[in-house]
């Protein structure tokens, strides 16, 4: 009885996850991709240390998590979040595939922010470098979709 309680309880918290992942940043790259090429959309691609970088933090509080840029980003990218935090520790094979995406993508030190096309391929320039307001980061990313549309 508690087995088929455990399954039912993954079971619902996954297909909860999938149902909030058209406003949230998912972690599942292989899934980003696939769903980018379905809808058209390109991917952001977002890596940070959540729990230890100062600047990660910051935009996080200051941009990411602000109304005006979650509108904007979900309904015009998929995103996507390869986390290295120090004090919590992720599962096994999210650790395998965040570390792939650090060797592809990290641009020297977090946050560290892309636009990819659906396949992966860079579009923009780093991203995480920009210091600016959530209305400032939704203007760039209109100014990118806007050159990728051509």
């Amino acid at each position: 009885m508690k087995s088929i309680l455990c399954v039912l309880s993954l079971m619902f918290a996954t297909a909860t996850l999938s149902l909030a992942s058209d406003a949230a940043w998912s972690t599942d790259w292989e899934g980003a991709k696939t769903r980018a090429k379905a809808e058209n959309k390109p991917i952001l691609i977002y890596l940070t240390g959540s729990d230890w970088c100062t600047w990660c933090i910051k935009m996080d509080k200051e941009v990411l998590t602000q109304k005006e840029f979650m509108d904007f980003a979900s309904a015009n990218f998929v995103l996507v979040e390869a986390d290295f935090p120090r004090k919590k520790e992720l599962p096994a094979p999210l650790k395998e595939q965040n570390a792939l995406l650090k060797k592809e993508y990290l641009n020297g030190g977090y946050p560290t922010m892309y636009v990819l096309d659906a396949d992966g391929k860079k579009v923009s320039e780093d991203l995480g470098e920009l210091k600016v307001g959530p209305a400032e980061f939704v203007e760039k990313l209109k100014e990118l979709l806007a050159k990728i549309k051509k």
